[in-house]
């Protein structure tokens, strides 16, 4: 049973039960019940002959608020409770009337027909009518002749953008005199802001359509005016430029280097713009993939000259061309040894375990040429130490490579929703080679602030993982601000910092603190529960993963104050927290049954294998009424999915399970648990309670206050 108001002009239907419907005009009210199962065109008919409206066939049914689409026998199913219908003009009639329209002589008509048209568009009833018409092909001869004001190009390129979204009609047909056009948009150094971002978009979309649409668009579109979109205040431009960028990182595989310094990494980066850059230093790194999963060739000659060349340029040797092969042999053994190689006797041994395979012997090349002085010292320094303290300079360089290899995730696909890139990828050219150059130097520094020895090389390693990985997640923006922040943050520093997180995570365990937290749990649980309600009270923007588009596709879900009804809509970019009554649905807490994650959510199993583990975690769904309707959602972070998870779990009733749960109740534990016992400090609790002494023989040392009465 359905309840539901229909709508046209001033005319109202509030149906109910199997429908049971009021139609109010002005004042007055006909009552009338229809069935789900009634074709359609009998329900319009009989609405048309409530309202005297004749030619029933011109009208169909629209949802009035939200996206408004036409009630279709396919998707008539989809109508909820309380869901504002209205009766309006067929898509085919007004199909029709858009195609006639956009033709007209008059410039103003010309231009409202095409505006409606770009909002109408975006339902794909409506779509099929007009591409049935060949409307379509009238908008590409529109953009092809260029005649028009920029207000009414940039409505025909939203519209046909729309049309075109829909797949009804493939990329491919387009003609070289189109694609050229809207290169030339996008190309143009004095347009529209509007016309050139529908331009990027409609340009993206060829791109990730077809191999052949992005050679053409590859030739037509510059890349230094692409630069020049990505340096400009306006956000929507840069990000539609970005997406065009990214689109044709991924379908080509290669990018210029001009493209890494586009970034101004001080001005404030919006969560798009930030998944953009992250792909873009994800792609980039990846192209270093090959070398790391490739082992040393000793039979190739230009790896083993490499190889040679380290030690050359270590180590002042006179020519060997007089030395006999034994000779040759020893005294390179000898030198090998003293650069670090675990296997001196064919060096090529150590370099053979993928990660890092070449790429280890690359950085270690590149130091050795850009950095000649400081390579030298390095080895020769260490060569004169006594064995136990050197540094081995080979071993180190592999171990650290690999170390790089992991922080910056080289090998790993970029993620639908990753956005942590590092603003330093952005203003250097061989980022991983300049930031081994420097922690190469760091490892040294750290290996004689620990006194080490061989047997303290894995310590020494993870050491140098922190200092990395601390200083990084800072992000610096050069790689002199990089190199000063990783010295500061010396060995003691690491030492201190270890110390004051062990501090803060560690808790005493007597058994009566134990006693004390257990009592406190309740309190601070419900405390969190709270939190939790605020939070979906407040809402959250989520995104819709395509895989054609990312953008324009937000939505926003919110609880109402009561905590009763969940409310949520689709919004555009810039809203920030919409009110309730902007978010058109509605589902009643009451009617909700459960709440699935990960691989269970109904969304991740229709899309099988294409997703990663990363939007697996972040993916939940809660179904409602008898679990045949749900609600997906994928959060922009694991704090999201935590907050939203436990939310749910609170108004059904249910313990709050998530990690981010655990870790505050931790934290509140410990708060309050030191604050009970700041008047104990110095003061040692025991294990066990005192021993409860023997009473009394007697009692006659109590006081006895009814004779005192008397």
């Amino acid at each position: 049973k359905l309840f539901i108001i229909f709508s046209f002009k001033h005319h109202l239907i509030d149906p109910c039960s199997h429908f049971v419907l009021a139609c109010a005009h002005l004042t007055h009210f006909i009552i009338f019940s229809l069935f789900q199962k009634k074709p359609l065109t009998a329900v319009i008919k009989e609405v048309c002959d409530k309202w005297n409206l004749p030619g029933p066939d011109n009208y169909a049914l629209q949802y009035a608020d939200g996206v408004q689409t036409y009630i279709t026998e396919s998707n008539r199913l989809d109508i909820k409770n309380g869901s504002i219908l209205r009766l309006t003009k067929a898509p085919g009639r007004c199909a029709e009337d858009l195609y006639k329209g956009i033709q007209s002589s008059d410039s103003g008509v010309r231009c409202d027909s095409l505006k409606l048209l770009a909002d109408v568009s975006t339902d794909i009833t409506f779509a099929q009518e007009f591409i049935s018409r060949d409307g379509h092909s009238l908008l590409v001869k529109i953009v092809e002749d260029a005649h028009e004001a920029p207000l009414i190009m940039t409505h025909t390129l939203t519209a046909f953008m729309e049309l075109m979204d829909h797949g009804i009609v493939s990329w491919e047909n387009l003609s070289s005199v189109f694609i050229k056009k809207i290169a030339s948009f996008g190309n143009a150094k004095v347009l529209d802001t509007s016309i050139q971002q529908v331009s990027l978009a409609i340009l993206e979309s060829m791109v990730l359509s077809s191999s052949s649409l992005f050679n053409e668009v590859k030739h037509e579109i510059t890349l230094e005016r692409l630069v020049s979109h990505l340096q400009v205040t306006n956000q929507q431009l840069q990000t539609k430029a970005m997406a065009l960028l990214m689109a044709m990182l991924l379908a080509g595989g290669e990018a210029d280097r001009q493209v890494r310094n586009i970034i101004h990494s001080s001005s404030s980066v919006g969560d798009e713009m930030a998944h953009y850059l992250y792909v873009l230093q994800t792609v980039r790194l990846n192209h270093l993939e090959a070398r790391m999963r490739t082992p040393l060739d000793s039979y190739n000659q230009e790896q083993r000259d490499m190889l040679h060349g380290l030690r050359q340029a270590a180590f002042e040797t006179e020519s060997e061309s007089g030395l006999s092969n034994e000779r040759r042999r020893s005294l390179c053994a000898k030198e090998f040894k003293k650069l670090g190689f675990s296997n001196n006797s064919n060096p090529g041994l150590d370099l053979s375990r993928c990660p890092p395979g070449l790429l280890a012997l690359d950085t270690m090349a590149y130091f050795a040429s850009r950095y000649p002085d400081a390579y030298s010292r390095f080895v020769l320094e260490n060569s004169s130490r006594e064995d136990k303290h050197e540094c081995p300079f080979a071993r180190s360089s592999i171990q650290l490579t690999l170390i790089l290899c992991e922080i910056l995730r080289i090998g790993e696909p970029p993620s639908e929703t990753g956005s942590d890139y590092h603003p330093i990828f952005f203003a250097q050219d061989r980022l991983l080679e300049e930031l081994f150059c420097i922690c190469i130097q760091l490892l040294n520094k750290t290996w004689k602030e620990m006194r080490a020895t061989q047997e303290d090389f894995d310590k020494v390693m993870q050491v140098v993982r922190e200092q990395i990985t601390r200083t990084l997640s800072s992000k610096p923006t050069s790689l002199e601000l990089f190199k000063n922040k990783v010295n500061v943050l010396n060995y003691s520093e690491i030492l201190k910092l270890r110390q004051t997180e062990r501090l803060h995570q560690e808790e005493t365990l007597a058994p009566p603190v134990l006693e004390l937290k257990e009592r406190l749990k309740p309190e601070l649980l419900e405390l969190i529960r709270q939190q939790r309600l605020n939070r979906l009270c407040h809402g959250t923007l989520f995104r819709k993963i395509s895989s054609r588009r990312r953008q324009d596709k937000l939505w926003y879900c919110r609880l109402s104050p009561n905590h009763k009804v969940l409310h949520y809509g689709d919004v555009e970019e810039e809203t920030e927290m919409p009110s309730i009554e902007a978010l058109q649905e509605k589902i009643p807490v009451a009617d909700i049954k459960s709440v699935v994650t990960g691989k269970d959510c109904p969304h991740m199993k229709e899309n099988k294998g294409k997703q990663t583990k990363e939007v697996l975690d972040l993916a939940f769904s809660i179904t409602y009424d008898v679990e045949e309707y749900s609600l997906n959602f994928i959060a922009s972070s694991r704090t999201d999915f935590c907050l939203w998870t436990d939310g749910l779990n609170v108004l059904l009733g249910k313990e709050m399970s998530s990690e981010s749960m655990r870790s505050e109740l931790e934290i509140l534990l410990s708060m309050e648990i030191k604050l009970r016992l700041l008047d104990l400090e110095n003061v040692p609790i025991p294990d066990t309670a005192p021993p409860i002494p023997k009473p009394p023989s007697n009692f006659n040392f109590c006081y006895d206050f009814s004779q005192a009465e008397q």
